[in-house]
């Protein structure tokens, strides 16, 4: 397998970075949610489109496009929503509600991507979203600003899903760069377009807030996600999916060091059980492979 030697070391510099991203979009809140998804988005693509065309790979055809500029559009939505919950609601329960995405992606791939979930990785995802239902239960506000939050981070959720499985689809035969590059760059203009739609200042922060949102570019987006992109051709997005859900780990660690939101008893079993989920999933695919003739 391309690249299978560095596939989940690779997965784990990803989970830790995009743990940093709802920590940046709370230090940079100056900004409101429709210009740190603009800011992030139109780093991270400013980055890859100048890669991809000195690599002229040409591996996109019409279809394809037309693909990655609905996996853009899902891309754009889940940033809006996800960023907007921040407001509203804890880290811990935002980053929860965000991370039910494998149970759309599970569906999802079952009867668009016709990839059939075997036993052990339907255990390891039931197990990674009852630890992270134990991490979000002891944080959880009832007020109905928190419930708000909540419910823009499942749609978030929804569309990480939607945006998961179009790129599992795509990268079977678009290379990572092309794939990143148009995606990234039809969500950058979506949000731009928004922002200027709802007159959405985009400058005049202080130099702090600015340094977070390039962060937020640079970081959670360029290398996170991006390594998330490159994995979608060598894992169901199913197994990706899971695999995300070390992110409400790494997310409440930073917290608990940024913003003091101390995890109780239930955040820890939360996090040991996300992680028994997270080695069935791994353990899954190590052996399909194994028995791959």
């Amino acid at each position: 397998m391309e690249g299978g030697k560095f596939l989940y070391p690779r997965m784990v510099l990803g989970i830790v970075a995009v743990s940093f991203g709802a920590i940046f979009v709370r230090f940079a809140s100056e900004a409101g949610p429709l210009a740190i998804s603009a800011w992030r988005l139109s780093i991270a693509a400013l980055v890859f489109i100048p890669i991809a065309w000195i690599r002229k790979q040409r591996s996109l055809t019409p279809r394809m496009t037309m693909w990655c500029v609905a996996s853009g559009a899902a891309l754009a939505l889940h940033f809006i929503l996800w960023i907007s919950s921040l407001s509203y609601t804890s880290v811990a329960s935002s980053v929860l509600f965000v991370t039910t995405h494998p149970l759309f992606v599970g569906m999802g791939s079952y009867i668009f991507l016709k990839e059939r979930p075997t036993r052990s990785l339907l255990i390891g995802v039931s197990l990674a979203l009852l630890g992270g239902a134990l991490i979000g239960f002891g944080d959880l506000q009832l007020a109905g600003v928190a419930i708000k939050g909540d419910l823009l981070a499942v749609g978030g959720g929804l569309m990480a899903a939607v945006y998961f499985m179009i790129g599992r689809h795509v990268r079977q035969s678009v290379s990572a760069t092309e794939y990143i590059a148009v995606t990234y760059g039809t969500a950058a203009v979506l949000v731009l377009a928004i922002c200027g739609i709802t007159r959405t200042p985009l400058t005049g922060f202080s130099g702090t807030t600015v340094g977070f949102l390039v962060l937020l570019g640079l970081i959670p987006q360029l290398l996170g996600h991006s390594t998330f992109n490159w994995a979608l051709k060598h894992l169901p997005a199913s197994n990706v999916s899971v695999l995300i859900l070390g992110e409400p780990i790494g997310s409440g660690l930073l917290a608990l060091l940024f913003f003091r939101e101390c995890p109780s008893g239930l955040n820890l079993a939360g996090a040991a059980i996300i992680l028994v989920g997270i080695y069935l999933s791994v353990r899954n695919k190590e052996r399909s492979h194994v028995n791959q003739p």
